[in-house]
């Protein structure tokens, strides 16, 4: 990967010099984060030893999300992070259990000391013209209630969210249109917008007032995921962007990292930690 900020591509769209963040040195990450649905299987076996194994690479934030995490043991896990150095600004909470458990949520978001529930994902039924009409006022209230209980909210991306458009209209637009800015941030997966062959530098400028977080895996140039490093997005220069200024979390995620996990994610780790932007 080139990790030079000039006369780049990344996805569909070149980067224009007056769209990058002026900078007096190079930029690097302070804090990198591990979405722990990359690990899900070893997390499953071993939740504590396996977030031992992630703060010995060097990650200082997890962010929660499969593994059944939900139906742990969540002050054990608490205790956990803290001992290792560890936290977790930001856990994944699906639209059944905000709908039907939303109160129980809530103590496990905040438990783990999240300050941040995000919504990561949307099932077949509700990716439809009426089903997602349906679901955005659900997810404007989930918004809107996470607030009064102290804490915030984001949208997690995948593809289907660009690719499926009623009415010639696309999910995430309608999402953007119909939800509340101030309420309604955003987690944006920057291989699956690539990968729904987003541009990636016009989308983030578009998506810059409510950007929360990056989920950041790579792309090889069949378009399977990878570790970061090991494909074509220029994670250096998208970071560099003035509409990336507001991202709070760089969360590394590979959904099909392959056995023994641990290696794919110290890929991805050492390739942030020695990335300038």
């Amino acid at each position: 990967m080139i990790l030079s900020r000039r006369n780049l591509l990344v996805g569909t769209g070149a980067i224009a010099a007056s769209t990058l963040a002026p900078a007096a040195s190079a930029a690097q990450l302070k804090a990198i984060g591990l979405q722990l649905y990359t690990v899900r299987d070893l997390f499953a076996k071993d939740p504590a030893g396996t977030l031992a194994q992630i703060a010995r690479i060097g990650y200082r934030e997890v962010e929660f999300g499969g593994g059944g995490y939900d139906a742990m043991d969540h002050a054990m896990l608490r205790r956990t992070m803290d001992r290792l150095g560890l936290t977790a600004p930001s856990v994944h909470i699906g639209y059944d259990a905000l709908l039907g458990q939303f109160d129980r949520s809530v103590t496990m978001a905040k438990t783990l000391g999240a300050a941040t529930v995000v919504l990561p994902y949307m099932t077949d039924e509700h990716r439809t013209e009426q089903g997602w009409a349906a679901a955005l006022p659900n997810i404007d209230r989930f918004a809107a209630d996470l607030k009064k209980a102290g804490l915030g909210f984001a949208y997690h991306n995948h593809d289907f969210e660009f690719t499926i458009r009623p009415g010639g209209v696309s999910l995430y637009d309608r999402l953007l249109r119909e939800t509340d800015s101030a309420l309604v941030k955003l987690e944006l997966d920057l291989y699956w917008a690539a990968h729904a062959g987003q541009d990636l530098p016009a989308l983030i400028g578009r998506l810059s007032p409510r950007l929360y977080a990056y989920h950041v895996k790579d792309m090889r140039p069949d378009r399977s995921m990878t570790a970061v490093g090991q494909g074509t997005i220029d994670f250096g220069a998208l970071f560099a962007l003035k509409g990336s200024a507001g991202v709070r979390h760089f969360y590394v995620e590979n959904d099909q990292a392959p056995a023994p996990y641990l290696p794919d994610v110290t890929t991805s780790f050492r390739t942030l930690r020695a990335l300038r932007f």
